[in-house]
């Protein structure tokens, strides 16, 4: 591994870019001893501070993870789904509130995700899949529910939706527009929203899922996009009408 001395790009952030190309390619495999820090000060002709931001912005990846003692140093990490998944809600819920992302743009995306994810959710859902689906339906329409308990009843519902495929790569691609797109789409609709026409909907899209008619399932997710788009351009609109007064 060699770096550029030439290159505009910081010299950390090359070390880095070319450990974690060789983790990528397997000539890193999990688990393996990365050099100590002299020894890739060495190697790539840069002092031992340059190294250690090198395997900070590593470790910021979750791509190594550093032990101390007569045995320590930097390895190569496994990275986990779950640890992917935080990520991802991370990333997506960043990309959402710092870019100029439309709320149709982001209501479009999440629900194709969603939609595309149902079928599989409809074949291999579980009885505890329908239990935390109905739980939360359920808890939606408890009286006094505050909106931040209902907005975060409505995340976990959807979650269980997805986690219903049995499919951890779905479920971390999912995870940023159930848990990023979601709550902040809450944010924009929830004044507007009847709970009454969420709750129904929610109920008919688990009663489809529990009959596995992905058919049905596929219609009453669309049924819920169209009504989040519907809320949105009504709040929109009251906005726009109350700037103009």
């Amino acid at each position: 591994m060699k770096i550029d001395p030439t290159n505009p790009a910081d010299l950390s952030a090359q070390i880095a870019e070319q450990i974690k190309a060789a983790i990528i390619s397997g000539d890193l495999p999990v688990d393996e001893r990365l050099p100590s820090e002299a020894e890739m000060a060495d190697q790539f002709q840069v002092s031992r501070s340059t190294v250690r931001e090198a395997l900070k912005r590593l470790g910021a990846q979750s791509l190594i993870r550093t032990q101390r003692g007569a045995t320590g140093g930097a390895f190569v990490n496994r990275l986990t789904y779950a640890q992917a998944h935080g990520q991802q809600i991370t990333t997506s819920t960043l990309l959402l509130s710092m870019n100029t992302v439309s709320f149709a743009t982001a209501c479009e995306a999440r629900y194709a995700l969603e939609r595309a994810c149902a079928p599989l959710s409809v074949m291999r859902r579980t009885a505890d899949h329908l239990a935390t689906m109905r739980t939360e339906t359920y808890r939606q329409a408890q009286p006094g529910l505050t909106d931040e308990a209902f907005c975060a009843s409505d995340v976990a519902f959807h979650r269980a939706l997805v986690d219903a495929a049995h499919n951890p790569v779905l479920s971390y691609q999912l995870a940023g527009a159930v848990e990023a797109m979601q709550p902040l789409m809450n944010m924009i609709t929830f004044s507007a929203r009847s709970r009454e026409k969420i709750i129904a909907l929610h109920t008919a899209i688990v009663d489809a899922i529990e009959k596995q008619n992905a058919a049905a399932t596929d219609t009453h997710l669309a049924e819920l996009a169209a009504y989040t788009n519907e809320l949105a351009q009504n709040v929109f609109a009251a906005r726009n009408a109350r700037a103009s007064e």
